[in-house]
């Protein structure tokens, strides 16, 4: 199966030039958690990736108000991203090895046509488990949340680190 036939069309993006402001109110609008960010020159250029985690973790690390803090100070500008025509296999194979939700869907001038997210993905494999179809599978689905979720570094949850407070 194509990224084409599920991914999202419709897509907001912010510049690099944008406010946090501005990104946090198109997250809002759009009832999204990311949105990927464009050149400001107006090519559709894909440049980075901006997340809600992202805007917070700016404001609070910078103090700021976020209409003081630019999308380019906050941004992921590591792009892993897919086109339209790629398998969603790949394309799933790619969230797992960067462990990340969300791959913008460019076209062969590396302009903005969609995105695609781990969302998509497991919709799409529970129809497909309702109807019988083989191309998403439940496993596979499982397979990359599970990744995609694995912590990054030495991490101890705060309930087990209250308990060597004591």
């Amino acid at each position: 199966m194509k990224v084409e036939r599920i991914m999202t069309h419709k897509v907001a993006a912010c510049t690099e030039n944008d406010s946090l402001n501005t990104a946090a109110q198109l997250m809002w609008e759009n009832d999204c958690g990311c949105v990927p960010v464009i050149r400001a020159d107006g090519s559709g250029n894909v440049v980075g990736m901006l997340t809600d985690r992202d805007i917070c973790m700016a404001a609070y690390t910078q103090g700021r108000s976020l209409m003081q803090i630019p999308v380019s100070s906050a941004m992921a500008r590591k792009v892993i991203s897919c086109k339209a025509g790629d398998d969603v296999r790949h394309a799933e194979a790619l969230m797992r090895e960067n462990r990340i939700r969300r791959l913008p869907v460019l076209d062969d001038n590396g302009r903005l046509v969609g995105i695609l997210s781990f969302n998509d993905i497991a919709r799409e494999a529970e129809s497909e488990r309702r109807s019988g179809a083989k191309e998403v599978t439940e496993q596979e689905t499982i397979e990359t949340l599970a990744t995609i979720c694995q912590p990054r570094g030495e991490y101890v949850p705060a309930f087990k680190a209250q308990a060597f407070v004591a």
